[in-house]
């Protein structure tokens, strides 16, 4: 259940400012320009330091389609070069080792394939041709092999065990984990292959998992990031949870394995630790592998780790022992012995930083109101893809003092045109005496002298921070735009605030952060700007399960409510989710279990008594981490209440809604919804 969240408000200390990116007052953001706007992602730096490999991709509203291209820039900036125009999809473009060509997967030929291209975007041609394509790849450094993944049919189909039945459509399902986040099984899993390359052409493919019913990368969402060549090309280390069903469902144990391709040996060596481990990433000497790791087994939100082995002792050190924040995307620094780079957050912003890992020292090197998200790391030049709550994704870079230069301007034409409302810090005093970060998001034309409604945004997670994230669906300055104040606070159980305050949700789903919420809406609502008699809450996943909550105890506070795919019923949720690592720790078990205690008592069906208030309810049906049915039994029971309800349904969505058109129709109702109460 992962989305994410905001809020506002400062006491006993004054408030930070933090402007827009734009100068225009005329505009404003829109649904439909939210879709003109490039995503950039996936940065790599040529092997000799000079040159930055991206994606960006591009949406047509009107064909409800997207389309992303290849290109280079220069590090030092200029005119980003196009190398790929098929319109459709190029993906995982990286440069081959000796930097003459850029290997990348593309559809162009039907099935995804590995391409290679000159670094200008000539010379295009297929390299591989395998039946069903494959999903990523990566070089060996010394350019002898390939990796890539690819999906293996290993489960029988009800074709399989009954030949003669060519036309039966059903599933015989007999084990959990039948489907997961958006997806029913395909009776295929993911296995990594190794290749033999020589200067474009390639072997004979190996399983380095044969017969396995186990998936790497992690699924849904894990990438080539969970997959490592060592620096002279003799070993993979990759990131597997070998377990299936039921023990699957309710383990969070995924572990670091080292295959030699010599021999064909794998070992795992993270064996001993019970929580997630993956992100694995070779030093360039070769003497070290780090990955990240979670301590807590079923606890998907512990703090994440940096473990160091070094692979001649198989020596483990916790390289963040002393250091209470997570971290991720990491990357050693070419030469510089000893150096890792990786990515932590710090009050709601994701910053960039670096460990020597032999003095242990931690150095934070960029500060500022906004979130890097991913990483490359050069001899000369650190890259990153930054973004912030009035900025879409795009390239800086970073010197050795910390110093950010913005190097791409994708959207600069478009966002030219567009006013930003201002963002505010706030640090709140909540009930039980602590300071909690509330960002506060004002209309472009915010005039003091008027009285605004305000929109309490509950995130979720539950723990996922709101930091400074552009969404182009949950976009809060597109909320400010719409003439809302915006309270996003970060409550109990978000991370980045420390350990404890990332803990302090488990087994309290209704009680301190409910509390939190509501301070945090009550202190900025005093603001003389902000109408008391116009307040709505809006939020998605545990947000909309707060909105649930917040419906049954508001206490006449709320004129609105907006919930996207929230919980509404916990014992019928438990009963139809798919990761049950999940509630198992977080609700404390099965709610039959003694060990649940009352952490079920905190289900807003419960509370349906006292709905009063209006309340839009939107669901996906391709939601299986929150079936769309609690979404119908909330609908429902509003409707049943006589409360003013309504129900947007998308057939094909899943937790998110991703189609342009789709997205548009979103935002639509959503405002609609809003206008029609608190305006």
């Amino acid at each position: 259940m992962k989305l994410r969240l905001f809020v506002l408000r400062c006491i006993a200390t004054a408030a930070v400012v933090f402007t827009a990116i734009s100068v225009n007052a005329q505009g404003k953001l829109t649904p439909e320009l939210l879709w003109k706007l490039g995503r950039v992602s996936e940065i790599q730096l040529s092997p000799n330091g000079n040159t930055l490999l991206y994606g960006t991709t591009w949406y047509n509203l009107a064909e409800n389609k997207g389309n992303r291209d290849i290109y280079t820039l220069g590090v030092n900036g200029g005119t980003p070069v196009k190398l790929t125009t098929f319109e459709g999809t190029d993906f995982n473009a990286i440069w081959r080792p000796d930097g003459k060509k850029i290997g990348y997967i593309s559809t162009s030929s039907g099935d995804a394939q590995l391409w290679e291209m000159n670094p200008d975007g000539s010379g295009k041609t297929q390299i591989s041709f395998y039946p069903g394509g494959i999903n990523g790849f990566s070089y060996a450094p010394n350019m002898k092999n390939i990796l890539f993944i690819k999906d293996v049919k290993l489960d029988k189909t009800v074709q399989d065990v009954y030949p003669d039945l060519p036309k039966a459509d059903a599933l015989i399902i007999d084990d959990l984990m039948y489907r997961h986040w958006d997806s029913w099984t395909d009776f295929a899993y993911s296995h990594v292959f190794v290749a033999a390359y020589t200067d474009g052409k390639l072997g004979d493919s190996k399983d380095l998992m044969p017969g396995e019913k186990a998936d790497c990368p992690l699924q849904p969402g894990g990438g080539m990031e969970q997959i490592a060549w060592s620096p002279d090309g003799s070993k993979i280390a990759y990131t597997c949870k070998k377990l299936k069903g039921l023990d699957y469902a309710i383990s969070t144990n995924s572990d670091i394995y080292l295959y030699d391709l010599a021999t064909g040996n794998t070992e795992d060596l993270s064996i001993d630790n019970q929580g997630y481990d993956m992100e694995p990433a070779f030093s360039p000497d070769g003497k070290y592998l780090a990955w990240t790791s979670m301590k807590t087994p079923g606890f998907e939100a512990d703090k994440s780790r940096i473990i160091l082995m070094d692979l001649a002792t198989r020596k483990l050190t916790d390289l963040t022992a002393n250091f209470d924040q997570s971290s991720s995307n990491l990357k050693w620094h070419p030469t510089e012995a000893g150096v890792l780079y990786f990515i932590s957050g710090i009050n709601a912003t994701y910053q960039v930083y670096n460990v020597n890992v032999k003095t242990g020292v931690i150095k934070q090197l960029t500060t500022g109101p906004h979130d890097y998200t991913e990483l490359a790391v050069g001899e000369k030049v650190v890259a990153g893809i930054r973004m912030s709550l009035s900025s879409p994704s795009e390239i800086y870079t970073i010197d050795a003092s910390g110093k950010e230069t913005q190097i791409s301007f994708t959207n600069k034409e478009i966002l030219a045109g567009i006013t930003m409302g201002k963002v505010e810090e706030r640090w709140i005093k909540t009930t039980d005496g602590k300071k909690m970060l509330t960002w506060v998001l004002y209309p472009p034309d915010f005039d003091k002298t008027k009285k605004y409604p305000a929109l309490l945004y509950c995130q979720g997670g539950p723990q996922s921070a709101v930091s400074q994230f552009w969404s182009y669906r949950w976009c809060l300055q597109m909320m400010a735009a719409n003439g809302y104040i915006v309270v996003a606070p970060n409550r109990r159980g978000l991370p980045t605030f420390g350990q404890e305050w990332n803990d302090e949700i488990s087994g309290d789903y209704g009680g301190q952060n409910m509390k939190d919420y509501l301070t945090a809406i009550d202190t900025v609502s005093t603001d003389p700007w902000v109408d008391k008699n116009r307040l709505g809450a809006v939020g998605a996943s545990y947000g909309a399960y707060s909105v649930y909550w917040l419906a049954g105890h508001h206490e006449g506070r709320f004129r609105a409510f907006i919930a996207h795919c929230g919980m509404f019923n916990l014992e019928s949720w438990y009963g139809s989710t798919e990761e049950y690592w999940f509630p198992d720790y977080d609700l404390g078990g099965a709610y039959w279990e003694k060990s649940a205690g009352k952490n079920y008592d905190f289900s807003p069906h419960k509370f349906i008594g006292n709905w009063d208030t209006p309340i839009l309810v939107i669901h996906g049906g391709n939601d299986f981490r929150i079936p769309y049915t609690e979404g119908m039994q909330a609908f429902n029971c509003a409707q049943l209440k006589g409360v003013p309800s309504k129900f947007l349904f998308f057939p094909n969505e899943s937790h998110f809604v991703t189609k342009p058109q789709n997205s548009v129709l979103w935002q639509r109702e959503f405002f609609k919804w809003l206008d029609n109460y608190l305006k």
